[in-house]
């Protein structure tokens, strides 16, 4: 099942218009171009809908939000579901601030987005209207464990009924569902966090694999979350005594570049719940 979603990739493209985070533009560059997509960066208001209308799929991250860019997320989210094309959200920070989490809530009742895609805490914020986190991180309080995954289950396949999105919580554990079915997956490494940007290269990544598999959302995006933690656990295997977070950053985009779709196959570790 992953290895045909990869493949798919790797056959067609696809061509990502990422209005996203300026901390971590680089890295979702690169990582599309690692996985065999293409990216395209443009955040002003007078090219936002046209060039989201020439790119198969659209990302709108939230990281570094300020009243310039929100214009252009509108335009380009609604030029994306004008034309169907796959378009993903990421509510990074939501519930950190009314800014945040009020321009979240107003993508949500604006634009259809095909996936979701954050920590716990900004999935929980956005479905409730308001939250906590701790800066972009997860509160530690709404962490998913074993102990409380069949609750943390039955929460996203809510969030997904209620929005129509596939919706990706990813963490410790991560969760991928719609309103019927969650992969549950156990893909990735702790030094994963060690390094910024893992979730806004995340969300690029599903929104290539998406648009390269539009028949199938939630698996594509469930592929594209073990590809993703399973890059992360090839690179920490990597790493020699003397490598620090910044070997770790290049051997994770390295692993993606180089995986293959048996090996995505074999490494997979999921459930379906």
């Amino acid at each position: 099942m992953f290895k045909e979603k990869l493949e798919n990739l790797r056959k067609k493209g696809a061509l990502i218009h990422n209005i996203t985070n300026y901390v971590t533009v680089n890295d979702v560059a690169n990582i599309l171009l690692a996985a065999g997509g293409a990216p395209i960066m443009a955040d002003d208001a007078g090219e936002a809908a046209e060039i989201t209308a020439i790119c198969g799929g659209l990302v709108i991250n939230i990281g570094t939000l300020n009243e310039r860019t929100i214009k252009s997320m509108f335009l380009a989210g609604k030029k994306a579901a004008e034309l169907g094309h796959v378009t993903v959200l990421d509510p990074v920070g939501a519930g950190a601030s009314a800014l945040r989490t009020g321009t979240a809530l107003r993508l949500l009742s604006e634009i259809p987005f095909t996936v979701i895609r954050g920590n716990i805490s900004e999935i929980k914020a956005v479905s409730a209207g308001s939250g906590s986190t701790q800066g972009v991180d997860a509160n530690v309080a709404d962490r998913v464990s074993e102990e409380n995954l069949d609750a943390a289950i039955a929460f996203i396949k809510s969030v997904a009924e209620k929005t129509g999105a596939v919706v990706a919580a990813t963490g410790a554990i991560d969760l991928v569902g719609d309103s019927k079915k969650v992969f549950v997956i156990r893909n990735g490494h702790p030094t994963m966090s060690r390094i910024t940007g893992t979730g806004c290269m995340l969300s690029a990544l599903v929104a290539a694999y998406v648009t390269a598999n539009p028949a199938a959302p939630l698996e594509a995006t469930a592929a594209a979350v073990v590809a993703m933690g399973l890059a992360g656990e090839t690179a920490r295997a990597r790493m020699k005594t003397e490598d620090g977070n910044g070997a770790f950053r290049q051997y994770l985009l390295d692993a993606v570049f180089t995986m293959t779709g048996e090996a995505l196959e074999a490494g997979a570790k999921y459930e379906i719940r």
